[in-house]
């Protein structure tokens, strides 16, 4: 298979909500073949009418970045079409084993056009939100190598944002909690990603700018799990609460 190939087999599998086969099991890919092969079946989407909307990280947990022997994040795109309404309805029918996870969003104040760093990252961003992502490999099982999921997007399938906050409220060292029904079902801390958020910030900033990526105003990213990822099922209520950020939730039917 070619990458317009494999391309086509994830679109079509994202679609139409049918797991298929790991790639890496017809078809050896390197990192950079794997984000090829992304980029292409993003544009597929852009084709359909989706727009990009922002961009989420993964591996922004330092020891998953250990266990899965890589030294950098890895990173997928957001579009309008994964994007729920806090308090909305999440059909469950449109994914394959999605699973939920609590994180932080930032959206973007001005266009980026320079390398941010720590000192000037807040002049870059104008809110900050908790968030959950909805993440759906669509490979069988839930199960895939590094490449594997870095050409399906990072498993991105969906994200719903809460009300946004000032850059200057505090997301450092704060508690994060994902509830089903109102029951406690993953709890942890943002310093989880990378030891602060706002270094998941920074490094999405680099990520895009490395990769011909141009991160607009308006854009939003998702700094990276807090907590391990748990399988939805429909009839749930699922919120997310991060300290001072308030709580953000869908129902799922």
């Amino acid at each position: 298979m070619n990458y317009n190939q494999i391309a086509e087999k994830l679109d079509d599998a994202s679609y139409s909500a049918q797991a298929i086969e790991q790639i890496s099991k017809n078809r050896e890919l390197n990192l950079d073949e794997a984000y090829a092969v992304q980029s292409i079946s993003l544009g597929r989407r852009y084709v359909r009418g989706e727009k990009l909307v922002g961009l989420k990280l993964g591996f922004t947990s330092k020891a998953k970045m250990e266990q899965m022997g890589v030294h950098d994040m890895i990173w997928g795109r957001l579009t309008d079409r994964m994007h729920y309404e806090n308090g909305g309805e999440l059909n469950s029918n449109k994914f394959i084993h999605p699973r939920a996870e609590p994180e932080i969003a930032f959206r973007i104040a001005k266009d980026i056009d320079q390398i941010i760093t720590l000192d000037n990252a807040a002049e870059y961003v104008d809110g900050l939100a908790v968030a959950i992502e909805v993440i759906d490999s669509r490979y069988q099982n839930f199960k895939f190598s590094l490449e594997d999921v870095v050409a399906d997007n990072c498993s991105s399938a969906g994200f719903v944002v809460g009300a946004w906050y000032p850059a200057e409220t505090n997301i450092r060292n704060i508690d994060m909690v994902l509830k089903f029904d109102g029951e406690v079902v993953q709890s942890g801390n943002s310093d989880a990603i990378l030891g602060d958020p706002w270094e998941s910030f920074v490094a999405a900033a680099r990520l895009a700018r490395e990769n011909g990526e141009q991160l607009k105003a308006g854009a939003i990213i998702l700094a990276g799990a807090a907590t391990p990822a748990t399988y939805l099922q429909p009839g749930q209520k699922v919120s997310a609460t991060a300290q001072g950020l308030g709580e953000v939730f869908f129902n799922v039917v």
